[in-house]
């Protein structure tokens, strides 16, 4: 099952959660610190895998011209009808509908991760960026999705046991006050994200690792990426090489 499936099969229960005050951590981890780094309102905004478009909603309060995309019909169906001054398309992250240069800042709140070809996203938004355009994502932080609590006190070790590199099938499932969700999605390493932006010709110009409130550990991982008018000079020649060397026989696909 893709990731665009799996979203359409659990929009709707998705949606009861997301629009639930206080029942994740948008409302206080990763919302709030998400958008200190975003810029003010400029010309034009794209919201990447935008959901229910709760971020699409707050960006529009906030002064954006916003353009909210998913692959889900549903879900964009749902963020339609919450929102009906706003624009939401039903398109793939990897295959955008807009010209080149369309917009000055790409946002992707918690949905790069979700996408089957997550590089091929990344691209797409510098694609569809204009010079000197940003880039803003909040991913899940790659170390916690390597690992997991083994306790529910906020003194339990977070235990990797599997390996941290390549690419892997991250699966949860959170049931809480009466509501219940299936994630089901992909995790990478750091060096992974950062090689998409890289391959993309994206300069990470801001990092931030929010708290987990219970916990002296990250929850969310923040960036915010510059496309500069020139491109930069590409990789040092090896460092493809290494990173595939690293990464040879860690069993993931």
């Amino acid at each position: 099952m893709s990731g665009a499936e799996h979203w359409e099969r659990h929009a709707e229960h998705w949606t009861a959660g997301a629009r639930r005050p206080g029942f994740d951590g948008y409302w206080r981890d990763s919302g709030p610190p998400f958008f200190e780094l975003v810029p003010q309102a400029g010309r034009r905004t794209i919201d990447i895998g935008c959901g229910e478009g709760r971020v699409a909603r707050d960006l529009r309060a906030r002064g954006h011209d916003v353009v909210a995309v998913d692959a889900s019909p549903t879900l964009v169906r749902l963020a339609r009808e919450a929102d009906p001054q706003g624009e939401y398309v039903h398109a793939d992250a990897a295959k955008l509908p807009f010209e080149d240069a369309s917009f000055d800042l790409a946002v992707a709140f918690n949905s790069l991760m979700d996408i089957d070809e997550m590089p091929a996203a990344v691209s797409e938004a510098a694609r569809v960026l204009q010079p000197d355009g940003r880039f803003c994502v909040c991913i899940t932080h790659p170390m916690r999705d390597a690992g997991r609590f083994e306790e529910c006190g906020a003194d339990a070790p977070l235990v990797i046991r599997e390996s941290y590199l390549g690419k892997r099938r991250f699966e949860m499932r959170v049931a809480r006050d009466g509501l219940e969700m299936d994630f089901r999605s992909w995790a990478y390493p750091l060096e992974t994200y950062m090689a998409a932006l890289e391959d993309a010709g994206l300069l990470v110009e801001a990092i931030r690792e929010p708290p987990d409130p219970d916990r002296p550990v990250p929850n969310f991982l923040l960036l915010r990426a510059l496309k500069p008018r020139e491109r930069p000079a590409a990789r040092w020649p090896g460092a493809r090489a290494i990173s595939d060397s690293r990464h040879a026989g860690s069993g993931t696909s």
